[in-house]
Formats: C-alpha cells, sequence, structure tokens
C-alpha cells in the first residue's frame, strides 16, 4: 500500500505463528471485507501487547489511525447451529481455539471456520484525550465508559503527551480498549449470546479512582499500600468470572437433563423481545422467584435461545465445589463470599466490579430471596446484593440499571419433598457430586411444564428516586443526619426490592396442579370424588378470567378426563391418595403430604389473597353490632393487610385499598350507588359458589396462632430464646392440630412460624418486659381467635363443604 496519508497501525491480537500470517496476508491483499483504510495509506502491523506498544507506538508525534484485528474461529456447522460440542472436549478439541495442527487443516480444507476481525478504529491523538479525560475525571465521572466508547467520543481533543512513567498504564489502556472494541465486533459475528467480558480486572486495578480508594481503606485497616492493593487484586481475581464461549457451549449441555428430560418450557417470547431493545440502551438485572436448583439452567436456556448474551449469575459459595464450580465460574457464575463482615477493600472490589459490569451493559443475575422458596411462594428479599448495584447507579458511575421480575413456575417438582421435609425439622442435604447425581436421577420423569414470564422491567433510578432515596432527590436535603440519610436509603431500596416482589407474583400463572391442591386443601378430613372436585374448579375458573389472572394450560381442568389425569400424575407423584374400591374413585391428599400439597398451592395463592381479606372483612362486618358496618369491613381489612405483611407483598396502601375495591365491586357492583348491607354482601358472596380465606389463609393464621399463644403463656421476665421457641411451636402446634384447633398439617411449617415470630417482634412481643407485654400479648393471641372463628364461617358457608353427606 502506498504512502498517501496517516499511517494505519494494524494491532494484530494473534497467539500463533499462522494467524499472524494470515492477518499479514489479508493486509498485503488490501484487507478485503473493511473498508477503514484509505487507498494509498501506509499500513503497519504491530502485535497487540502493551509491552510493544509502550515502545514502539506511544510516544509517537504523529498521528496513525490504529486498527485492532484478530482471527475469529468458528465450530462447524452442525444442526444448523455452530456451537461445540461434548464431543470437541472429549476430542480435547476446542473449536473455538483450535491448536496450531487443527488451525492449518482448517485454513487448508474449511476456509468458512475463520474470519478477519476488526474492531473499531481509532486515531492515536484521539486514544490519548479519552486516556487523559479517564485519568481526569475519575472522581466525578464514568471513566469505564469513556474508556470503551467508540472511535469519535472525544471529539477533537488536542494530543497530550504521555510521560515515561504513564506508558505502560497508556499502552494498557490502548490493549484493553482494543480488545474490548474486538470482542463487540465478534458478537456481531457469533451473536450477542456470545458477549463476554474482556480483561476486567486489570480495567479496574488500573483505575486510578479505584486504586485510591482501596489504599485509603487499606490505610484505615493498618495495610500498607502494597498489601492494600494485593488485597483488592486477589478479591477481584475470586470475583471476576472468566467467560468461555467453549465451556458456556459444553456446559449448556451438559446441564440439559437437569431440566430437559422433566419440563417443557413456556417462555413469553413477546416480551423478550421487548427486554431486547430495551438491552441496547441499558443492563438488564434479571431477578427470578427461585423454587428449583434448576431455575437458572431453565431461564438461561430461554435466554440463550433468544439470543441474549449470558448473564453473569450471582450465587454463594455452597455451590463452588469441584467441578462444577470452576466449569460454572467459566461460564459467568460470580461467586460470592456468604460472609465478609469487615473486609471493606473485599465490598469494595464487589461494588466496583457490579459497576464496571453494568457500566458495559453485561446483565447480572440472582435470585433474591436469597434461597429457595419452601413454602411455594416468594419469600422476603435479601437487599444486600441490590444494595451494590445502587450504590453504582447513586454514585453516577452507571446511569440507570433496569430490574426485570422474572417467574420461573413448575407445574411438578421432585424436590418438593425434601423442601417439606425441612420444613418439619430436617437437616438440609448439603450440595456435592453425590447430591448432584441424586438430583439428576430425580429429574428423568416427566413433569409437565415449566412457565417462565417477566414482569415490567423497573427502572432503579426512577423508583429509587420516587421512593425518597436521599442520593438521588432532585434537591438534597441539607437537614438530614447520616442516621436519617443512611435510613431514608434503606427505605428507598426495601419499597425498590418489595415492587420487584410484586412484579414477579403479577407475572406468575396459575397452574393446574396449584388449583387442584387448593380444592382438595380447602375440605376438611374427607375425600372428593371427581365431579365434586370439578365443582370447586368451574367458579374459581370464572373467577380467574373475570380478572385476566395469568393461566397455565388450565382448559385441561374442563374436562372430566383431563382432570383425572391431573390427579392421577398427582397420585404418582405421591401427593393425592385415590380410592377407588367403591362405586366411584374419591381423590384426597395424602396423608403426611399436606406441606408438599400447600407448596404447589402457594405457588399462586396470591391472587386470592385480596379476596380472601375481603371475605373475612364482610364476614366480621356481618357479625359485628357496629353502627357503619361498611367502615367496620375496611378497617378490619387493614388489620388483616397488616397480619400478614411478613407473608405477603402488599402494594401501597391506596393501591391496596384500590384492589380490594375491585374485588369488591365483583362481588356487588351496585356497592358505591346503593351501599349494600353486609348481609347482603355475604349473601352475593355465597351466590359466586367459592370461598378463599379458609382454602388460602388458614395455615398462615393458624401458624400464627401457636406463636400468639404460646407468647401468651410465657412470664414476661423471660428471656426469648428463638431457635427453643420454634421448636415449642412445634411441638404445641402438633398437640393443637391432633385436638382439632387447627385446620391441617400445613401450619406446621418452620418458615411459618419464623414468619410469625417476625410479625411479633414486629409489634414488641418477643421480651423480655412487664405486664403490658403480657397484656399486648394476649390481644395478639385474642385477634387470631377471633381470625379463626371467622375462617370458620368462611369454610361453613361454602357450598363445597355444605353439601348433604350421606
Amino acid at each position: 500500500m502506498g504512502t498517501g496519508g496517516p499511517e494505519t497501525v494494524v494491532l494484530a491480537q494473534t497467539s500463533t505463528p499462522l494467524e499472524r500470517r494470515l492477518i499479514e496476508q489479508w493486509l498485503s491483499e488490501g484487507a478485503p471485507g473493511h473498508d477503514g483504510i484509505a487507498p494509498g495509506t501506509a499500513v503497519r502491523s504491530l502485535p497487540l501487547s502493551a509491552r510493544r506498544l509502550a515502545a514502539a507506538l506511544v510516544d509517537r508525534t504523529d498521528d496513525p489511525l490504529l486498527l485492532p484485528a484478530k482471527i475469529t474461529w468458528l465450530p462447524p456447522e452442525r444442526g444448523g447451529s455452530r456451537s461445540a460440542r461434548i464431543s470437541d472436549v472429549i476430542a480435547l478439541t476446542n473449536p473455538r481455539n483450535p491448536n496450531r495442527l487443527i488451525q492449518r487443516h482448517i485454513v487448508k480444507s474449511a476456509p468458512d471456520r475463520w474470519r478477519v476481525v476488526t474492531g473499531e478504529p481509532a486515531p492515536l491523538t484521539e486514544l490519548r484525550a479519552r486516556y487523559a479525560a479517564l485519568t481526569a475525571c475519575e472522581d466525578g465521572g464514568s471513566p469505564d465508559s469513556a474508556a470503551a466508547a467508540p472511535a469519535g467520543s472525544a471529539g477533537s481533543a488536542p494530543p497530550r503527551t504521555v510521560t515515561t512513567p504513564q506508558a505502560g498504564a497508556f499502552a494498557r489502556f490502548i490493549v484493553n480498549t482494543a480488545v474490548v472494541t474486538l470482542a463487540r465486533s465478534e458478537r456481531e459475528l457469533l451473536g450477542e449470546r456470545y458477549k463476554v467480558p474482556r480483561v476486567v480486572a486489570e480495567q479496574i486495578m488500573d483505575s486510578p479512582r479505584f486504586r485510591r480508594r482501596v489504599e485509603e481503606l487499606g490505610r484505615e485497616q493498618g495495610l500498607t499500600e502494597k498489601q492494600s492493593l494485593e488485597h483488592a487484586q486477589a478479591s477481584l481475581d475470586s470475583l471476576v468470572a472468566v467467560q468461555s464461549r467453549l465451556v458456556s457451549d459444553v456446559f449448556t449441555q451438559i446441564m440439559h437433563p437437569l431440566y430437559g428430560n422433566a419440563w417443557t418450557v413456556d417462555a413469553d417470547a413477546s416480551r423478550l423481545a421487548e427486554l431486547r431493545e430495551l438491552n441496547k440502551a441499558r443492563p438488564l438485572v434479571f431477578l427470578p422467584s427461585h423454587r428449583s436448583y434448576a431455575d437458572a439452567f431453565v431461564l438461561g436456556d430461554v435466554l440463550a435461545r433468544n439470543d441474549f448474551p449470558r448473564n453473569h449469575l450471582l450465587g454463594g459459595a455452597n455451590l463452588q465445589f469441584w467441578p462444577i464450580g470452576a466449569i460454572a465460574k467459566r461460564t459467568g457464575t460470580v461467586f460470592i463470599r456468604r460472609s465478609f463482615g469487615d473486609d471493606t477493600i473485599y465490598k469494595a472490589a464487589l461494588e466496583e466490579y457490579f459497576a464496571h459490569l453494568l457500566s458495559k451493559r453485561f446483565n447480572l443475575e440472582w435470585y433474591f430471596e436469597g434461597g429457595r422458596t419452601r413454602t411455594g411462594k416468594l419469600r422476603k428479599p435479601k437487599y444486600g446484593l441490590l444494595a451494590y448495584v445502587a450504590n453504582s447507579v447513586r454514585s453516577g458511575r452507571v446511569d440507570d440499571a433496569l430490574l426485570v421480575p422474572v417467574s420461573i413456575t413448575y407445574e411438578r417438582m421432585a424436590e418438593v419433598g425434601a423442601v417439606a421435609a425441612e420444613q418439619m425439622g430436617a437437616a438440609k442435604q448439603p450440595e456435592g457430586l453425590k447430591w448432584m447425581a441424586r438430583y439428576a436421577r430425580g429429574q428423568q420423569r416427566r413433569a409437565g411444564n415449566v412457565y417462565v414470564r417477566f414482569g415490567d422491567p423497573i427502572s432503579l433510578r426512577d423508583h429509587l428516586a420516587a421512593s425518597g432515596d436521599p442520593d438521588l432527590a432532585p434537591v438534597p436535603d441539607a437537614g438530614d443526619t447520616p442516621g436519617e440519610h443512611d435510613a431514608r436509603a434503606r427505605l428507598a431500596l426495601q419499597k425498590t426490592g418489595i415492587e420487584v416482589a410484586v412484579g414477579i407474583n403479577r407475572a406468575t400463572p396459575v397452574t393446574i396442579n396449584s388449583l387442584v391442591t387448593l380444592a382438595l386443601l380447602g375440605v376438611r378430613d374427607r375425600a372428593l370424588t371427581l365431579s365434586e372436585v370439578a365443582a370447586i374448579i368451574a367458579p374459581v375458573r370464572e373467577y380467574l378470567d373475570r380478572r385476566g389472572i395469568p393461566q397455565g394450560e388450565l382448559s385441561v381442568l374442563d374436562t372430566d378426563a383431563g382432570l383425572a389425569n391431573v390427579l392421577r400424575r398427582l397420585a404418582d407423584g405421591g401427593v393425592v391418595t385415590v380410592y377407588d374400591g367403591g362405586v366411584e374413585p374419591v381423590y384426597a391428599i395424602e396423608p403426611g403430604q399436606h406441606i408438599v400439597a400447600a407448596f404447589y398451592r402457594n405457588s399462586g395463592i396470591h391472587w386470592f389473597v385480596n379476596r380472601a381479606i375481603l371475605e373475612l372483612a364482610i364476614v366480621h362486618a356481618h357479625q359485628s353490632a357496629y353502627s357503619d358496618p361498611a367502615r367496620a369491613g375496611w378497617e378490619e381489612s387493614k388489620r388483616l393487610r397488616d397480619l400478614l405483611k411478613f407473608e405477603f407483598f402488599f402494594p401501597e396502601r391506596d393501591t391496596f385499598e384500590a384492589e380490594l375495591t375491585a374485588e369488591l365491586e365483583l362481588v356487588a357492583p351496585e356497592w358505591r350507588s346503593a351501599m349494600p348491607s353486609a348481609d347482603v354482601v355475604l349473601e352475593r358472596l355465597v351466590g359466586t359458589g367459592f370461598f378463599m380465606a379458609h382454602r388460602t389463609l388458614r395455615s398462615f393464621f393458624g401458624a400464627q396462632l401457636v406463636v400468639a399463644e404460646r407468647l401468651a403463656a410465657r412470664p414476661p421476665e423471660t428471656p426469648f430464646d428463638r431457635a427453643a421457641f420454634l421448636t415449642e411451636c412445634s411441638a404445641v402446634g402438633r398437640q393443637m392440630l391432633l385436638q382439632g384447633r387447627l385446620y391441617g398439617p400445613e401450619s406446621l411449617s418452620l418458615e411459618l412460624f419464623a414468619a410469625a415470630v417476625q410479625l411479633a417482634d414486629n409489634r414488641g412481643l418477643l421480651g423480655p418486659g412487664g405486664q403490658e407485654l403480657t397484656g399486648g400479648r394476649e390481644q395478639f393471641a385474642e385477634q387470631l381467635r377471633s381470625i379463626s372463628r371467622a375462617l370458620a364461617v368462611t369454610e361453613s358457608l361454602d357450598v363445597s363443604n355444605r353439601k348433604e353427606q350421606p
């Protein structure tokens, strides 16, 4: 090529002599496929090495154009896709990074399997300006975004001479920028699902702002500068996921039997298309419900099939057992220490890592309940990881992140039995290879559908600001003390977490097993015929349709054959018992399986909570001698909501009242104009053909009653021992069940007892204290006894419980 313009320096990222020769050949042929090199331009190549660039490039006074280039190797096309397979690993080959012999074979025999890929070119002066901006604005800007910005973003900044001590850092900046822009171009060839981060730890450790922060934290702990930086480097090394495209392909195939043989995946493709568009401008944080160990594999498969980049999955160190831990880290799993106490440098590294990933629009994923649900419904969120993401937004290092509520709902699960056993006090089995083998064997039977649904994405910045976050307020409150500032920030974060949980619930469909177990758990100590089960389900199906509630394949339950098949599968799973020695089969919950049945029921129970609260409020208004029964009913609904606030996620009070009003309008459409009496509304409820309160809330109020009565029986001065108290509740609860004071065994759940203790603590009833504590505890217990009586009324009014028995 000629010498008519500024020189083009090709920065060749190569690992073998053949790759270097292929790039040189490509240049000698005029760089076919690349139109960024003007005719007559002088071209030379340099290896993409910080040492070589520091010696040959960074001190130049002219303005060459820097063009990154590399060879990308592709797997052979098999079955319509180019992905690595287990057979490649068995053959000790990596089709995405072939050895020298295989490279020569590919070039000779399969030219469709290699490409020259070029990154975004940039003049040397522009890179100097970007590097200067990076080092100058680190205390107040978003430097990582500047580092990876495309060419042209720095405008016409004047050249800046890089002094010798900075030459190495500037050379590393050029290398890092080239690697990132090459990866971006490579994704255009491979697809977004292969978007992987590059030189992450190097970029973070090269950040002057981060180094200064680490040094300050180290001084507070009495560490030298060297010790502080070494600790930060070690923390990043333990955190940073080194994604491998080969391992990702193979790991997906290895893990497929953990879910692929059991479930048919049903995902909302239309919402995924919307999320993919949003992801072009902002990073996504996927926050799924957590019901199964298979959740991450199911969601990962759904996203991969829709060309999403692999999420950075945040997990606990308990799953980092060999060899799964080492493999998972190379597929994007970030293993975080369960506890890091006062290790402020580790915390700083974690926060910086999150900010770095989000600033590059790498998506995150974690299960914000902190563990799998033990009851089938959502658990209370854990806010630690969300706080790190929020801090990235508050500090301005990330403009915004979209929180994506994700519902993953299974029709049946083999692991529910173990979860139920833990609720009765059994020890949780530790994870390991033997555990994994047992789990894989249990996943070989068909278990119906798994529904993956995505809620409305939530702008983290907007929601924090609307919730009163002091760091994102338009005008900071100068009168805030540090304690008040932190309290407001925590409250804003908690409101955001609750909004995510509400979004998950709104996306969760009611499944066939949820509805069938709801029917069977709602009758006391008797079996139902097929027609009786159908009679319970029919009005509930009508209610779901009227409210537009998302549903699984509930049409299966509309025929006797379909309903009988669902009951048979539940019987095969040991959840339902069938007696068919009489005139016709009758069905009931298998003895000892009530908590398992409740797990299935609870996956969709949130859709009926407002209806159940309305029923109890109307019963209360009907039974009370208040002059204004309507007001009495509204006040009772608020008290019930307060009792259930640690079990279910309720929206703000105004929204809750609007939702309850909508429930009332379904029962009595004329209530606004005619204001019918409580007796009339109760009659309308009976006419709907079903009651929900005793079917959905009895187990929760039953557990609360056990806790309330055990507290009322304690001397007020006795210190509270949580573990001993829960053991006492389990023992006395079983006695109350045998006496008929509890409705069913599903109340005997350690998870429900723990939530009831949290409620009592919120009311200041754990003690120790004086006589006022005794009065408060007795009042609490009497409130629960009153609700138990109201639940008995709803049970007696339910059509299914008023059938004449032979």
